[in-house]
């Protein structure tokens, strides 16, 4: 059964920093995408940023240049490190494990750009 897990979320100032990590157990294949996603209150889920076992990564417009997405693929562990946080990045932030059949789901984390 495979579990995945946020952490790393909280409240930061505009212009401020946060990391988030995810940790996926339970994986039984090496060859798998980690993706975050974001969701902010009355909208839809959105892409973040993607990473693939091999580091090729992908991000979404909105977080190119202050977002970095990095993995530890012997930890299984994803890493979202944000930037220059604005207020309109405030969302539940949500892990997903995509590939080799998985498509699997964190509970999210909150992050909250105020001042």
């Amino acid at each position: 059964q495979v579990q995945v897990v946020e952490s790393g979320g909280g409240l930061v100032q505009p212009g401020g920093s946060l990391s988030l990590s995810c940790v996926a157990s339970g994986i039984k294949s090496s060859i798998y995408s980690m993706r975050w996603y974001r969701q902010a209150p009355g909208k839809e889920r959105e892409f973040v940023a993607a990473i693939s076992t091999g580091g090729r990564t992908n991000y979404a417009d909105s977080a190119k240049g202050r977002f970095t997405i990095s993995r530890d693929n012997a930890k299984n562990t994803v890493y979202l490190r944000m930037n220059s946080l604005k207020p309109e990045d405030t969302a539940i932030y949500v892990c997903n494990i995509w590939g080799s059949g998985y498509d699997d789901w964190g509970q999210g984390t909150q992050v909250t750009v105020s001042s």
